[in-house]
């Protein structure tokens, strides 16, 4: 009896991309509804100083993020900031 082997076929490039760019969509969707609640959060209690280090380290990471993508230095991502 021989079984037949059914196998997966692998997504194309275009499929793979549009697959990833369609979960960064959603983590970016997913990051601003955070973001609201932790500002909601931080309103709740204006005297912690926790929460500012929380959008700092987030931030960082997101300047090294658009700096990968855009081939940017990280210092340039920063000045454009400052503008």
């Amino acid at each position: 009896m021989n079984a037949k082997k059914t196998t997966k076929p692998e997504p194309t490039a275009p499929e793979a991309y549009a697959a990833r760019a369609n979960d960064i969509a959603r983590l970016i969707d997913v990051l601003q509804m955070e973001l609201e609640k932790h500002a909601d959060a931080a309103k709740g209690d204006p005297k912690c100083w926790g929460r500012l280090g929380d959008l700092g380290k987030v931030r960082s990471d997101l300047i090294d993020t658009v700096a990968f993508m855009s081939g940017m230095d990280r210092e340039d991502v920063e000045r454009f900031l400052a503008d």
